[in-house]
């Protein structure tokens, strides 16, 4: 028989995990941490829009806690705000885009439950990047496009990162 023993918030916050852990209604939740394909792509791609920041205006951090609901706690690989620069510890007001790169353990329920997380916190767009199929996909409130064209896309600000240059 499986038990699970419930963290409060508090207890949550004021604990370090290493590698740190995603918090879904009282429980800690391990998060798969990827290879070296995850890590070189998050490298990449962190790199990239932090080289564009100033241009973009934008803000650009990997592994930051994102407080989604009251008991909920996510940590997108990389998070983009926009506008002034976030002054909180733990970004609670909804980041402009989150970025999900998949490891092979992930799996899809996961995955949609963590990006629904985001949409409904307030988050416009999510990135889900396969690095093994080296394709992409935009999630917004309205809909999910597979990026067809090999660019990831959004609005307002407008940014479009070329898939293949993140592997050259």
């Amino acid at each position: 028989m499986n038990t699970t023993t419930l963290v409060s918030v508090g207890e949550y916050l004021a604990t370090v995990y290493d590698p740190d852990r995603d918090y879904v209604d009282g429980e800690t939740v391990e998060r798969n941490m990827g290879e070296t394909e995850h890590g070189g792509l998050q490298a990449a791609l962190t790199g990239w829009l932090y080289a564009n920041r100033k241009r973009l205006g934008i803000h650009v951090f990997t592994e930051t806690r994102v407080q989604v609901k009251p008991a909920r706690f996510r940590i997108p690989d990389i998070c983009i705000s926009s506008g002034a620069r976030p002054s909180e510890r733990i970004l609670t007001t909804p980041p402009f885009l989150c970025i999900e790169i998949l490891s092979p353990e992930d799996r899809v329920g996961r995955m949609h439950e963590r990006i629904d997380d985001y949409l409904s916190m307030g988050v416009r767009f999510v990135w889900l990047i396969d690095p093994a199929s080296r394709r992409g996909w935009v999630y917004t409130s309205e809909e999910i496009r597979e990026a067809k064209d090999g660019v990831l896309r959004t609005a307002g600000p407008d940014i479009a990162v070329p898939i293949a240059e993140l592997f050259d």
